[in-house]
Parts: C-alpha cells; sequence; structure tokens
C-alpha cells in the first residue's frame, strides 16, 4: 500500500494573524444606539458588524447618495452631453450663433454641482 503524503493539504489557504478576525468584542447598546447604528449601517450598505469595525479602525464612513444627489449627477451627465452637442456646432458654424446657449448651461451645471456639495 502507498502512503499519502502527509504535508499536501487542500482547501482554502490559511491566513495571516494580521488578517483573520480572531478577537470578538462584545458591545452592549440601549435600544436608541442598536437602531441608530443599524440605521447608519443600512445607509452606508454595509452589515453593522462591518460599519462597527470601520468605526473603530477610526475610517472615515460615508452614506450612500441620497436619491436627489444621484439626480443631480444624471442632470449634469446629461448636462455634459449637451455640451458636447453645442461644441460640434461651434466648431462646425462658429463661435457667436452658441454663445449663449453655451453659457446657459455652464451655468445650470454649477447650479447643479452646488446642490450635490450641500
Amino acid at each position: 500500500m502507498e502512503t499519502i503524503a502527509k504535508n499536501k493539504k487542500g482547501g482554502r489557504p490559511t491566513l495571516k494573524d494580521s488578517v483573520k478576525l480572531s478577537y470578538p468584542i462584545i458591545v452592549k447598546l440601549c435600544t436608541k444606539d442598536f437602531n441608530e447604528l443599524k440605521a447608519k449601517a443600512r445607509q452606508a450598505g454595509m452589515t453593522r458588524t462591518e460599519f462597527a469595525r470601520l468605526a473603530i479602525v477610526g475610517c472615515e464612513i460615508r452614506q450612500r447618495l441620497t436619491p436627489e444627489q444621484m439626480d443631480c449627477i444624471r442632470k449634469i451627465a446629461g448636462m455634459g452631453n449637451n455640451l458636447n452637442q453645442i461644441a460640434r456646432k461651434i466648431n462646425a458654424a462658429g463661435y457667436t450663433n452658441n454663445r449663449t446657449e453655451y453659457l446657459y448651461l455652464a451655468d445650470k451645471i454649477d447650479n447643479e454641482l452646488n446642490k450635490i456639495d450641500k
């Protein structure tokens, strides 16, 4: 009978000690704090545990973009497409014919960018 080599291992490679999550921490929260943790984790799109771990490490945790911010981004993308079309017209017909349209759209883009910053 042949013997199987003992040093061959199958499966996932072992993780380094610096990567392993091997130290559990038990934290007790009141109802208000727990609900706040759940809400913030949901807004950030992550689990409560992952959110708490990142908060402990000191990383900056940002919430997802709001629907209003996403709407502003879509509007800006559309306005950018319009500006590209105006640039084509300007190159073909001349600058003075389309200057007012260009300035109007540039002003609208500035307004939308200001909405996102707020």
